[in-house]
């Protein structure tokens, strides 16, 4: 089992039937881990202040916040029809769980969603 977020939904036609579809991009997130702020050579008070004044820049949007790890997993193409078939409304920044099993891949809503 695999957590997913839908990153990015595509329409697009097929080259070669011109039939519409869909792209359907799922990254897998990671928690970024709680490692505690090291600065090498740097004084215990000094890496407080280096770490308020990030923290600030951050919270203005002058500096990205990482608060989780996106690797891609999977990039689906579907025809319309298809994305019928697959039962679910995929909207962006959807969770799911990816899970294999027997052979076959499946998406689920995790618990408590």
């Amino acid at each position: 089992m695999v957590l997913v977020k839908v990153l990015r939904i595509t329409s697009y036609n097929d080259p070669e039937t011109g039939k519409a579809g869909k792209q359907v991009e799922l990254v897998e997130v990671r928690q970024r881990g709680g490692q505690p702020f090291v600065m090498g050579g740097v004084g215990e008070d000094e890496a407080r202040v280096v770490k308020g004044i990030v923290s600030q820049l951050q919270s203005m949007g002058l500096f990205p916040q990482m608060r989780e790890f996106v690797f891609p997993k999977l990039s689906l193409f579907l025809t319309e029809n298809e994305y019928d078939l697959l039962g679910t409304r995929l909207e962006v920044n959807d969770t799911y769980e990816l899970v294999f099993k027997d052979g076959s891949i499946s998406l689920q809503k995790p618990e408590g969603v």
